[in-house]
């Protein structure tokens, strides 16, 4: 286990060109204690790594040394082939093979190339995860969203919200992929916000040039993102038969509402979707509002509440309208 560590900071120190104690024990997932036992144990060998004290310091190979011990194992190479998905990489035990992997690779790509690799890496992510909707999403304006951040150029974008459109400005910072639906990082008002690219109508590239945030990094965006819309999820479970016609209008609707499944549609054109809302009377005003054609099979109190709704307004029509 140490051999592969002392390889994988050689390796960091050829791809990086110096790296703080700090950043290699992060990188490692070992404490600084551990590097600097490490950098003894190189320096010993006859590895020329030098630490340069002070503000900018750090250590460093000599100008002159190069390693070309960059060959991938197997665990490694399998470990490409899952790099979409940190889960699937703890579940296989592939993550650390995974990040030895991408650093032989960086290694022994030319400077020009390894640039590029990071300027990818920065720009597009992928969570396979996936929200709970499975319904299929255009994404007509992906092509000119990825153009943009290709070339780092500001885009316009024409935005779908609730029953109005918006068009915005914005500074295209990364694409992510969250299971098949595909979002858009971008800084707008010097805040960064997530755009639903299927809800992009319309997307045209400036020639402005795109104002990055130098600490950005898109990952870790993404992944505090994540976890604080995770803390929003409506916990209101329903279950009801609409006609499968009705599902596109499902996944449309401006207000938080969970998609949690999707049934096989029936002889009779109907599906059962398990949904969550908010509360009971967020299920109520929405459910209503899709008419006679959707029926509620679940919870209990819910098909009471709706019962009791239509009753009052049936007695409220069933009295002589007033006089104007």
């Amino acid at each position: 286990m140490r051999a592969d560590r002392l390889l994988s900071i050689l390796l960091l120190l050829q791809v990086y060109r110096r790296m703080t104690a700090h950043e290699l024990a992060q990188r490692l997932e070992v404490s600084e204690r551990t590097i600097h036992r490490d950098m003894t144990a190189l320096g010993s060998s006859g590895v020329p790594v030098v630490a340069d004290r002070g503000c900018g310091g750090g250590w460093r190979l000599l100008e002159s040394y190069r390693t070309n011990l960059t060959g991938l194992n197997d665990s490694e190479t399998q470990a490409l082939f899952f790099t979409g998905s940190q889960n699937l990489l703890d579940d296989l035990g592939l993550r650390k093979a995974s990040e030895a992997a991408l650093i032989k690779l960086l290694a022994v790509l030319p400077v020009m190339h390894r640039r590029d690799a990071e300027f990818v890496r920065q720009r597009i992510h992928i969570d396979s995860s996936g929200w709970y909707s499975r319904l299929e999403e255009t994404i007509t304006t992906l092509p000119v969203l990825q153009d943009a951040i290709w070339q780092d150029r500001k885009v316009t974008l024409f935005y779908q919200r609730n029953d109005s459109s918006v068009e915005r400005l914005v500074d295209p910072l990364g694409l992510v992929a969250k299971g098949r639906v595909w979002y858009l990082v971008a800084a707008v008002d010097e805040q960064i916000r997530c755009y639903r690219v299927s809800r992009v109508r319309e997307a045209q590239v400036s020639e402005l040039p795109c104002q990055r945030p130098a600490d950005f990094d898109l990952a870790s965006y993404w992944q505090q993102s994540s976890t604080t819309f995770k803390a929003m999820i409506p916990r209101y479970s329903t279950q009801i038969r609409i006609p499968s016609t009705f599902l596109p209008n499902l996944d449309a609707v401006g207000r938080l509402i969970n998609i949690v499944e999707i049934g096989e549609v029936d002889a009779s054109g109907f599906v059962q979707v398990n949904l969550q809302f908010d509360n009971c009377q967020e299920a109520c005003g929405y459910l209503l509002s899709l008419g006679p054609s959707v029926e509620i099979l679940a919870p209990e109190e819910l098909r009471s509440r709706i019962r009791q709704l239509a009753e009052s307004v049936l007695a409220a029509y069933l009295q002589p309208a007033r006089s104007v």
